[in-house]
């Protein structure tokens, strides 16, 4: 396994805002994630994208899980925002939120060729980010409470 790559965050007003969900079900009371792999970038992580004009984050996490993953999914708790710089050198800004699966099923597509449902110590294993690592535990403290 290579090893996790970290981007610099950035304070500055972000070039480029994102959205979107840490996805869970559980199975046999075993607490399961979605994690996408993109081979564009080659990486695992979870779905989400940029927003549109004139939609609002929340808009955007329902629709680029729906267009990443083809599920359809509720918003629930609002996860810790990451940023970063992307692949092109901008700030990023990403807004997640934890997301429950409503209907839908996983079809391969233009941007993510697999999701696999894990555990979260299988999902910290996979994740290429760090910081999808954070928003991972952050996500995992929830069900701690």
């Amino acid at each position: 396994m290579s090893p996790r790559k970290t981007i610099s965050p950035d304070e500055r007003t972000p070039q480029v805002r994102a959205a979107g969900g840490v996805l869970w079900r559980s199975i046999d009371a075993e607490l399961l994630v979605a994690v996408v792999h993109r081979p564009l970038y080659s990486d695992w992580t979870f779905p989400k994208g940029k927003l549109d004009p004139g939609e609002t984050d929340e808009e955007a996490a329902r629709r680029e899980v729906l267009e990443e993953t083809s599920f359809v999914c509720d918003l629930e708790e609002e996860l810790p925002s990451v940023h970063y710089l992307d692949h092109k050198g901008r700030t990023k800004q990403v807004r997640y939120w934890k997301m429950i699966v409503r209907s839908g099923e996983f079809a391969v597509n233009d941007e993510v060729d697999e999701l696999v449902w894990v555990s979260l110590t299988d999902a910290a294993a996979l994740l290429t980010y760090e910081h999808d690592v954070d928003v991972l535990d952050a996500f995992g403290n929830l069900f701690d409470r």
